[in-house]
């Protein structure tokens, strides 16, 4: 492996357990500062589109890191705003007793269907900026974050052995009602060798020998975070000690990888 894949593979991991942990600090160990936090999303949203649609034309290795961060910090936003409350959807109450099938489903989309409208506008917004410009990482880094994001809340839904769900936020702990924990769901192999499949894609683009220097980093980085998105999944077959990395910011041995 060379110094600039090697450099894009510890970047991405490092980004990937500082922006988890920090949006669990705010929204876990910082309650009074919550509103702040909220407020302080909604300014920083609009800077990450001017960054991506700037670093959109900059090919090189530099506007390539610039909207892979921005595209994190972007999609970090988002988070805040849901497991503050501030943006969930037009539920927010537990999962009504003795649900099944359909209407369980219909009661879950309730629960956050404001976010997921949210996300996708953002997608759009993430498109709309960048397009036309040579640099689509952060493009791809969204795009990766948010498929994920989809098939961890399939997976949660439909059932699996470990839900992570122990420090959940108060303004969205009724989220569990909906999820579902026993023996792994159909659905949950298709997810994670698709993930895989996606990852080793993307890896094969970096490992090009005939790709420019920034294009071999721009694919380092986002295959990595498909690789770790692979990583959370699988977190929801068995309880792993890793989850202690992000101690620092829950204050205690558990982290869930972005479940909600």
């Amino acid at each position: 492996m060379s110094l600039a894949l090697g450099c894009a593979l510890l970047y991405t991991l490092f980004v990937w357990w500082f922006s988890t942990g920090l949006v669990l600090l705010l929204v876990l160990r910082r309650p009074g500062a919550l509103r702040a936090s909220v407020i302080g999303a909604a300014l920083i949203f609009p800077v990450c589109l001017v960054v991506l649609a700037k670093t959109a034309a900059m090919p090189g290795t530099l506007g390539v890191y610039a909207a892979f961060t921005a595209a994190i910090v972007l999609w970090g936003t988002q988070e805040i705003a849901f497991l503050s409350g501030a943006v969930t959807g037009p539920r927010a109450a537990p999962c009504p007793a003795g649900a099944r099938g359909f209407d369980r489903f219909r009661a879950a989309v309730g629960a956050i269907l404001y976010h997921e409208v949210a996300l996708t506008l953002t997608g759009l917004a993430v498109l709309a900026v960048t397009a036309g410009g040579s640099n689509r990482v952060g493009v791809l880094a969204f795009a990766v974050l948010w498929a994920m994001r989809i098939s961890a809340k399939l997976n949660l839904f439909l059932g699996v052995p470990q839900l992570n769900d122990e420090v959940l936020p108060a303004p969205v702990v009724h989220l569990r009602s909906y999820f579902r924990r026993g023996p792994v769901n159909a659905f949950f192999p298709v997810a994670l060798v698709a993930s895989l499949a996606l990852a080793a894609l993307l890896a094969g683009f970096a490992l090009d020998p005939a790709a420019e220097p920034a294009v071999k980093a721009g694919y380092a980085l986002v295959a990595t975070l498909g690789a770790l998105a692979s990583l959370e999944h699988a977190f929801m077959l068995v309880p792993l000690p890793i989850n202690r990395l992000c101690r620092w910011s829950t204050g205690v041995a558990l982290c869930p990888m972005r479940p909600a």
